[in-house]
């Protein structure tokens, strides 16, 4: 039996992933550093990752005299913070070209209130040609963060986002998007009517849905949401252009039932759907716990058909990327 599992445990961390939802830095726009995180990658045999900074940052504010650990840790605000991708894109830029292979890099410091933010995203895609692979995250409703931003909550269909995603379309970029189904006292998809008409003006727009529309947040008001499975099997019906990230907040209560085994509906969706899902580690600029986070979504992983693990752990991610990308990757791999 011991033997048995340390099998099972060895043929799960042999399996090559992608981290579809990687953060460089944390709210405060730092970061353990490329080396921890390449470290943190080889030992949890995680192949590439899509990797972004944060658009916003936490303001440390005069009157608290210990600085927050986290975005919540006081009342403080928080604001929009482009300089995050200038940061990522010069510690990307000063790895190895075999390092820099490893990384798939998002492009995320925009205003989602800002009708000029398409215009600004325009510009730093054409200041650095090919290098930006994808959009996001970008954060309209979000909890907590939402209610500590400056000015009107952002949403994934204001007229702003409406901007960004025809620059998306143009550049063949996919857009990894948070924007919560639901507030954390209404236990119905409040907020789904926002997502869907981005997804329905878009249709040529790759739209990843960051946590399928939850949060850590929601979770620890309302635990399981018991809409949340029938309604994504309608939206991915629906929508061909939707993918959902699979990142950490659904591995329980969703993913996983109380003794961390699989919960069979959950899997019969995912080989309902095998292309239309993808992993990530949603990890903040920390990268000490990176391995373990995206090993804990083995036991799915284990209980799928071989071809359905592969491509939610590994291909789908890949899959969404531009074109020429998608060219790069088949030549790197050929040699």
């Amino acid at each position: 039996m011991m033997i048995s599992l340390l099998i099972t445990s060895q043929l799960a961390h042999a399996r090559p992933y992608v981290d579809g939802h990687l953060h460089y830095v944390d709210f405060f726009q730092e970061s353990d550093g490329m080396p921890a995180l390449l470290s943190a990658m080889d030992d949890g045999n995680i192949s590439q990752a899509a990797i972004m900074g944060i658009p916003v940052a936490k303001i440390w504010h005069e009157d608290e005299p210990k600085k927050p650990r986290y975005y919540a840790g006081d009342d403080a605000a928080l604001y929009w913070y482009s300089a995050t991708d200038f940061e990522l894109l010069n510690a990307i830029q000063a790895l190895q070209p075999e390092q820099q292979q490893r990384f798939i890099p998002f492009i995320s410091g925009i205003n989602a209130n800002d009708k000029n933010a398409a215009a600004h995203l325009r510009r730093a895609l054409e200041l650095n040609p090919g290098f930006w692979q994808g959009i996001g995250e970008l954060f309209t409703r979000h909890d907590d963060v939402t209610a500590l931003m400056h000015g009107n909550t952002p949403r994934a269909n204001n007229e702003a986002m409406m901007k960004v995603y025809k620059v998306a379309a143009e550049f063949d970029l996919p857009v990894l998007i948070h924007s919560n189904v639901t507030s954390k006292r209404e236990r119905n998809p409040l907020y789904l009517e926002e997502m869907e008409e981005a997804l329905s003006k878009n249709p040529e727009v790759k739209f990843i849905w960051a946590h399928a529309g939850t949060s850590k947040e929601l979770h620890r008001h309302q635990e399981e949401l018991e809409f949340l499975r029938p309604l994504l099997q309608r939206l991915l019906a629906k929508y061909d252009n939707l993918t959902i990230d699979l990142s950490w907040t659904l591995i329980e209560p969703y993913l996983l039932d109380e003794q961390g085994k699989p919960r069979p509906q959950w899997l019969a969706l995912l080989k309902q759907y095998p292309q239309r899902f993808v992993l990530g580690s949603d990890v903040v600029g920390r990268f000490d716990n990176l391995g373990n986070t995206m090993h804990r979504f083995d036991p799915v992983l284990q209980a799928l058909p071989p071809e359905v693990a592969k491509a939610i752990a590994h291909d789908n991610f890949l899959a969404l990327l531009p074109k020429s990308a998608q060219h790069a990757e088949q030549e790197s791999a050929s040699d």
